[in-house]
């Protein structure tokens, strides 16, 4: 049998933007200070955690030829939600003052329950009534927006329980409990995507939607349930980036769908659907926010990190299209 040569062009073609991007941490390290220490890649670890999180949830939906542009908008709202009811008993601006004391746990198994329903009304109407992913879920994206704001009042929250913010800041020894989190759900994820029918039948719907249905595929349960699993998991992250950043607000969670859908891409999701893994994900989310850090390292200007940011969302696609161009 004969050995399969590396092909060097092409691997370089399919892992571009992860190059640079390592070159650019190589050279941020040479130039700066602190930038190769341990605080700073726990800063890292505390940033890229939530994320992973967020793009293990948009990654069903788009291994299935689906996205979710609602994701950024449910996080925001998932933090708020559990603002409300873990906000100290001696807050003076508590929102709501009649709210019992609520321990965290049980604050976020409400929250997922609430986004969980989010989620599975974005799958009946993409699975049943066949309205595309990208209307479906820009549409829920003003729907969440909108009842944030009714919700909240568009008033900033904080005056956080100390059990709540030490969600985010706490650790076991040296590994901090939002690591934990993302370990965990790291490995739940691999496991539903390697070990169970569900997985199967994910990859399944997206290689072809038409051969899964004629081989036995319950497409429709299927959809449903990845965009409910993808609405627990923007709920996760809510709860989390809330705990972290100490105060919630309509704002929390902008353009947070569109990091995980590009992290998605760069760690080798395709959009064009059926292929993806749960470390390539976790790669991808790692280069965004090692570009971010960079950046901020050599004092580049915000404005200047945003088109930064564009530009590696239109390379990722650009590259993983012209990847399903030549398998075709």
């Amino acid at each position: 049998m004969m050995q399969k040569s590396f092909d060097i062009k092409k691997f370089l073609s399919n892992n571009a933007i992860i190059i640079l991007i390592c070159i650019l941490a190589v050279f941020t390290g040479a130039v700066t200070k602190n930038f190769f220490t341990v605080n700073n890649f726990k800063n890292l670890v505390v940033n890229v955690s939530p994320r992973f999180i967020i793009a293990c949830g948009v990654s069903g939906c788009l291994i299935t030829k689906g996205t979710d542009l609602s994701a950024g908008r449910a996080v925001g709202l998932a933090a708020c939600i559990s603002a409300m009811m873990l906000q100290s008993m001696d807050y003076a601006a508590r929102m709501f003052p009649w709210m019992p004391d609520i321990p965290w746990p049980v604050a976020l198994i409400v929250v997922m329950a609430i986004m969980g329903g989010f989620g599975a009304i974005n799958g009946v109407v993409i699975a049943m009534l066949k309205v595309p992913p990208f209307i479906t879920t820009l549409g829920m994206q003003t729907i969440i927006y909108g009842l944030c704001s009714l919700v909240t009042d568009n008033q900033p929250m904080g005056g956080y329980k100390k059990s709540y913010l030490k969600v985010a800041s706490g650790s076991v020894g040296p590994i901090p409990y939002l690591l934990i989190f993302a370990i965990v759900i790291g490995a739940f994820f691999w496991f539903l995507y390697n070990k169970t029918r569900h997985g199967k039948y994910m990859y399944a719907i997206g290689g072809n939607e038409s051969a899964a249905q004629v081989a036995g595929v319950n497409v429709t349960a299927s959809l449903i349930r990845i965009y409910v699993l993808a609405g627990c998991m923007y709920a996760l992250a809510g709860f989390l980036v809330g705990a972290k950043a100490g105060g919630a607000s309509t704002a929390t969670g902008m353009g947070y769908e569109l990091e995980a859908i590009a992290a998605c891409t760069i760690g080798g999701v395709s959009a064009n659907g059926g292929v993806g893994s749960v470390g390539g994900i976790l790669v991808g989310v790692l280069v965004f926010e090692i570009l971010k850090i960079c950046l901020q390292f050599l004092g580049v200007d915000p404005a200047y990190t945003y088109i930064a940011q564009g530009l590696v969302i239109i390379i990722a696609v650009a590259l993983d299209l012209r990847k399903y161009l030549a398998k075709k």
